[in-house]
């Protein structure tokens, strides 16, 4: 028992370490944890032969992975992208697929070898690419776009790949080392002929299908009478499993299984319960999934091929991104956003280590192969955050240049008093108060369907890079009152506050902050003022917060003045000790004591005394405790 728990707490230190170092220098969850592996397997020797078996253990993750995608497909968001997603993801796999097999053909493999090989480099790491998107902001973008929709297709593709690979088994690698079917456990179809193996397997999807539909929500409806969480996670578990279990008895994959039940139970009223209760285990499984992988590295062989390795790592890169820049030029996703869809997905992806472990188990590709083509991925994934430097320091500068851009800046026609850099969901309610109240602007935005939306409601606005000085001397900036930031990127909006306070230094520059810290780094580049997006409706939905727990209406509004009146007064002091901090460091002792001084204030000011309002100067309000039996909700009478 001593044993198993120093294991798990060697793995779990190895995650807690290397997963949040990964992601802070932009590497990807992914990444963090093959690294984790490494340095507990082949570096430091901490993990050894048990990691094959927690790999079987730790493959459940996948499964889990495959029923929350599952839930997440809606058939009428499916519908409306339909021609990105099975036009540009189909075409994607299809192509990278055959060109991975000819190759792996050319190289001297079987044909079942080198279709299986083509399979796994034809998937890209759906981790490492949207977690990479949303992290720069890319996510909204033509190229973000199409991108997601090919890794949405990725992830369909992989049950089909699952349930191919086991037709492509090799009689000669049947009970070699890493081969499963000497320990196939129990069957149901074992010996059947093969039209009762066939009613067996379509009565066993139907009774998935049929039994998510109809019996799941009665089970959950069952639990939910309980009142126990636990117990609803143990049932939203045992529905996995036993969906597994049932795939594997009629020797099928479990991960099918898994993802047909997931799309069963997508519109139940459970699912958001259900996903929250399947996703830690999912996450934890499928890291532990990609530390045995990391663990299972062989060095020995890295060391003797590292040339091979070297090669097919770039020749994966190369090929795929081949493919994927002619698909962009096919479907019309040009310029940068080309770049961003081609670069993004030229890597291969954590399906992959999943796809190789099940190739090796079915007999489909030998050992010493795999491990080859292990050190292939790894490498390819590895290099993914050079791919993205090579567009953000590439590809962005040459086409935010008109001359090179596919679509050039629009010549603006007019100048304002006011001008507006950025019209997405923030920037579009200031344009439309200040068209309210008659007051001239001039709205800029580099993202076409913003610019189209403000003019759908008849709002003057120009497509343009509000980053670019030259476009700024075109609006007017030079005989401009006012300018507001709102752009939706946090670096660009502090250089245009620079630009603009070095160069006209009167025109007076309202700038939106994502959080506290952004907002000092805009005040410090000479914003006039801050404007936090969340900071006003956190305040108006927590003085609701406060409402709904009793208090009264008029003393809720009064704590949230005393709250922003308390935030403006210590606002000097924490911002001169935010400047006092090192770079890199998020908090230092002096800025933490003065928090602690403003909490301490605000404390203060929300138990000062009070007296509440005379009835005839306020409506009759009766707090929530007292009239819930009635009507369930606070209620104002006039």
């Amino acid at each position: 028992m001593t044993g198993y728990f120093i294991q798990a707490f060697i793995y779990l230190v190895a995650a807690v370490i290397a997963v949040p170092l990964a992601k802070r220098f932009g590497l990807g969850s992914v990444l963090g944890y093959l690294v984790a592996g490494v340095v507990i397997g082949p570096v430091l020797g901490l993990v050894g032969q048990e990691t094959t078996t927690i790999q079987h253990f730790a493959e459940f993750g996948v499964v889990m992975m495959l029923f929350l995608v599952g839930m997440e497909l809606d058939p009428k968001g499916l519908w409306a992208m339909r021609v990105r997603l099975l036009g540009l993801g189909g075409l994607q796999v299809v192509l990278t697929a055959a060109a991975g097999a000819a190759i792996a053909w050319w190289l001297g493999l079987v044909w079942q070898t080198a279709l299986a090989v083509g399979l796994i480099f034809a998937l890209s790491s759906t981790a490492i690419v949207l977690q990479t998107l949303s992290e720069k902001g890319l996510s909204k973008t033509e190229g973000g776009r199409s991108a997601f929709s090919v890794l949405l297709f990725q992830d369909i593709a992989v049950i089909p790949m699952l349930a191919l690979i086991p037709l492509l088994a090799l009689p000669e690698l049947m009970g070699a080392p890493g081969d499963d079917h000497g320990h196939a456990g129990l069957s149901l179809v074992a010996h059947l002929p093969a039209w009762a193996h066939a009613l067996v397997v379509v009565a066993a999807i139907g009774g998935v299908i049929v039994g998510g539909y109809y019996l799941g929500p009665l089970l959950f409806r069952y639990v939910i009478g309980s009142g126990l969480r636990e117990v609803f996670t143990a049932s939203a578990l045992m529905l996995v499993i036993g969906i597994a279990a049932l795939m594997s008895l009629v020797n099928l994959s479990p991960a099918l299984g898994a993802f047909l039940a997931g799309i069963v139970l997508a519109n139940s009223e459970f699912k958001h319960e259900i996903e929250a209760n399947i996703e830690p285990f999912k996450g934890l499984l499928l890291g532990l999934f990609f530390i045995t992988v990391g663990a299972g590295i062989n060095f020995d062989v890295l060391a003797a091929e590292w040339i091979t390795v070297l090669g097919l790592g770039l020749a994966v890169i190369v090929v795929k991104a081949a493919i994927l820049l002619a698909l962009a030029l096919l479907f019309k996703v040009r310029g940068s956003n080309g770049w961003l869809f081609t670069l993004s997905l030229a890597q291969a992806g954590e399906f992959g280590f999943v796809l190789l472990t099940y190739s090796v188990q079915n007999s489909v590709i030998p050992v010493a192969l795999s491990q080859v083509l292990s050190l292939v991925v790894a490498l390819s994934m590895f290099l993914t955050p050079l791919l993205f430097i090579a567009y953000d320091r590439l590809v962005l500068p040459r086409y935010q240049t008109a001359k090179n851009d596919p679509r050039e800046a629009d010549t603006i026609e007019e100048q304002a008093p006011v001008i507006v850099a950025g019209v997405g969901r923030f920037g579009q309610i200031i344009c439309r108060l200040l068209r309210a109240n008659n007051i001239p602007i001039v709205a800029l935005d580099h993202e076409i369907e913003q610019i189209e939306n403000l003019r759908n409601i008849r709002i003057k606005s120009y497509f343009g890079d509000a980053s670019r000085s030259d476009l700024l001397e075109t609006a007017g900036i030079e005989y401009a009152r006012l300018l507001v930031v709102a752009i939706d990127d946090r670096e660009r909006a502090v250089g245009i506050v620079k630009h603009v306070k070095q160069f006209y230094p009167n025109v007076w520059v309202l700038a939106r902050a994502f959080d506290r810290g952004h907002g000092y780094q805009l005040r410090e580049a000479g914003a006039d003022d801050v404007i936090s997006e969340t900071y006003h409706s956190a305040l108006e939905l927590g003085g609701h917060a406060l409402t709904a727990m009793g208090v009264h209406p008029m003393r809720s509004k009064q704590m949230t003045w005393a709250f922003v009146q308390n935030e403006d007064a210590h606002a000097d002091e924490l911002f001169e000790a935010w400047k006092e901090i090192d770079e890199g460091i998020s908090f230092s002792p002096r800025y933490g004591e003065l928090f602690m001084k403003l909490e301490e204030a605000l404390n203060s000011a929300m138990h000062q005394e009070w007296q509440p309002p005379q009835q005839e100067e306020v409506p009759v309000w009766t707090a929530p405790a007292q009239n819930r039996e009635q009507s369930g909700a606070p209620t104002r009478n006039a």
